[in-house]
């Protein structure tokens, strides 16, 4: 299995929708006349990452796990972001990431070792495991997370908007 077409278009595609969201949620701020910045450091807990944070992490998770699974380096980037253009062009740059990659870097993914050292621990994965077990599901988890603050702060979406074009 080549793992190319269960990775790198899944994440472009959520990556494109969480650009879509928080387009959506500019538009909004200028309707309503506010600053959209007031968005950017939202929580859904004191003691959770706000929505810049979140994407941050979603695009570290889109890039991260396709270059892992291709056998690349991970590119590091620094977590500077503080604007919605900033955060925007990160994804942007996330997603010119991932076009850069083609399916036969993938072709030895689903069986190449996957070490990842966390502050949870340090975990050892077959890149189909991997995939499954920890890049989608930290993806989505951020991505979701961006959504729910997004629509808990008054953002008119919804899940065709998380889901985007069908």
């Amino acid at each position: 299995m080549n793992l190319y077409v269960w990775s790198v278009p899944v994440f472009a595609r959520g990556l494109s929708n969480l650009a879509t969201l928080l387009a959506k949620s500019n538009a909004h701020a200028q309707q309503a006349r506010y600053d959209v910045s007031a968005l950017l450091g939202a929580r859904l807990f004191p003691d959770m990452f706000p929505l810049i944070r979140q994407v941050q992490l979603a695009t570290d998770f889109a890039k991260g796990s396709c270059a892992r699974l291709a056998g690349l380096e991970v590119p590091r980037w620094e977590d500077t972001e503080t604007t919605l253009d900033e955060i925007t062009a990160r994804i942007t740059r996330a997603q010119d990431f991932l076009a850069s990659l083609r399916p036969e870097q993938f072709e030895q993914a689903a069986t190449r070792r996957i070490e990842l050292k966390t502050p949870a621990g340090d975990f050892s994965f077959a890149g189909e495991a991997f995939l499954q077990q920890w890049g989608l599901p930290n993806f989505y988890f951020h991505a979701t997370t961006v959504y729910n603050l997004l629509r808990h702060n008054g953002v008119p979406i919804g899940k065709l908007d998380f889901l985007g074009p069908l």
